[in-house]
């Protein structure tokens, strides 16, 4: 893609479909060992930051993991990685920097936030909603943290884009949601998201 070498997935695997924390992200290890430098995850996630909306696109500056299991639990490889990786500077900042620069050069709406994980996979309750933006959630979504944590341990760099397709807060906004008003508000997201991935890698060295 746009003169560079890839690996792509179709889609990835959750923890809620009964996967543990390494098989979900035993895909970023072959990758890793591939020879990839830089991850580039997406995902659909519901939004509990006023501003920003359904159809937006944001770029993962941090996260807060409320999964219950932990790719890196267990004995640790010092091949893959060492036993406590810090996790200060998870996201590439350069990279989101650009990414929403090319954003805003073609128009398209587009944040930073912190992206919230949970396990899924029953959407949140009104309270939930509520708690995650007191704890400074702007997303909340129910994959990506896993995967990350791999590419981390492993030294990858990582670019994480979210597309908000609900409204989780403020509560009085919030509607019944259904696995298919996601998938449509998502892909009607996708071309956008497109542009903005293969104009950030025109751009890498």
């Amino acid at each position: 893609l746009a003169g560079k070498p890839v690996v792509a997935m179709a889609g990835r695997f959750h923890y809620y479909e009964g996967y543990t924390a390494k098989q979900i992200t035993f895909p970023i290890r072959v990758m890793k060992f591939l020879g990839i430098e830089l991850l580039i995850l997406s995902n659909a996630a519901g939004s509990a930051n006023q501003h920003i909306q359904a159809g937006d696109i944001v770029f993962i500056r941090d996260h807060i993991n409320m999964q219950p299991d932990n790719p890196l639990r267990g004995p640790n490889d010092e091949r893959l990685g060492p036993r406590f990786p810090d996790m200060l500077h998870t996201y590439d900042r350069r990279l989101n920097a650009k990414g929403l620069e090319i954003a805003q050069k073609h128009g398209i709406r587009a944040h930073e936030g912190v992206y919230l994980a949970l396990q899924g996979p029953n959407l949140e309750t009104p309270a939930e909603y509520n708690f995650f933006h007191i704890i400074g959630a702007d997303l909340v979504g129910m994959s990506t943290v896993p995967e990350v944590l791999v590419a981390r341990h492993m030294g990858l760099k990582v670019m994480a884009l979210s597309v908000a397709t609900n409204k989780c807060y403020p509560l009085e906004e919030i509607r019944e949601t259904t696995h298919e008003d996601v998938i449509a508000v998502a892909q009607g997201v996708e071309p956008k998201m497109r542009k903005i991935v293969m104009a950030l890698l025109q751009e890498l060295d």
